[in-house]
């Protein structure tokens, strides 16, 4: 049986379209075919490196209000709730190590579709250790361990690298995908185009 194509799934905690695309990428990824490899980052390192403080939907006005319009809309669309948590963005620190540490196992990717759940479904805190750890617990897993295995220095290192990774590729915002010829989209909305570009559907593109 040939080996079904691949795409890298980078996302970020604090950003409403990782969440977009985290609710729908499972059944999208398993219609067309195709795997996910789960990449959580951090983007406050790639922001701060242009100079940014905090998310450039804060720093700009104008365009924060119409993501959060755009988020509900599309929420609306997917049948999910749409709550805005305080602060925006949350610090997703505690969540990505979590999220690393069980990226290629199978309770990984419902960690991270109840996070992002908790977090913009529910507007609920995930900054703080006993918010993650509750997640944990309602997924009936052992969250003592996996939380001494997220924070060890191990996965503490990987995450790391898998931030400054995301950088020396240039990923600028989140989510992102490539795939597996190193193709880049950008965006929930492009989600769609990742899966058809991993199974080989370009039409009208000469490459």
């Amino acid at each position: 049986m040939a080996r079904a194509p691949a795409i890298e799934f980078w996302y970020e905690f604090a950003s409403t379209y990782s969440w977009l695309a985290a609710s729908r990428i499972t059944d999208a990824a398993a219609e067309a075919g195709v795997a996910i490899r789960w990449r959580p980052f951090l983007l406050g390192p790639i922001f701060s490196s242009q100079g940014w403080n905090t998310s450039p939907f804060n720093l700009y006005p104008a365009k924060g209000r119409y993501m959060w319009r755009d988020v509900e809309r599309e929420a609306a669309r997917l049948g999910l709730a749409c709550r805005k948590p305080a602060p925006f963005p949350q610090n997703s620190l505690n969540a990505a190590r979590v999220a690393l540490f069980g990226a290629d196992e199978p309770w990984g990717p419902h960690f991270t579709r109840a996070v992002f759940a908790r977090e913009f479904e529910e507007g609920a805190s995930i900054e703080e250790p006993s918010a993650i750890r509750d997640i944990l617990r309602g997924l009936d897993l052992d969250a003592g361990e996996i939380m001494k295995g997220a924070t060890g220095d191990a996965n503490k290192t990987r995450l790391r690298a898998l931030t400054e990774e995301a950088r020396s590729r240039h990923i600028f915002g989140a989510p992102t995908f490539f795939t597996e010829d190193g193709e880049m989209f950008w965006g929930a909305d492009r989600l769609d185009a990742a899966l058809a570009w991993a199974t080989g559907e370009r039409p009208g593109i000469l490459r």
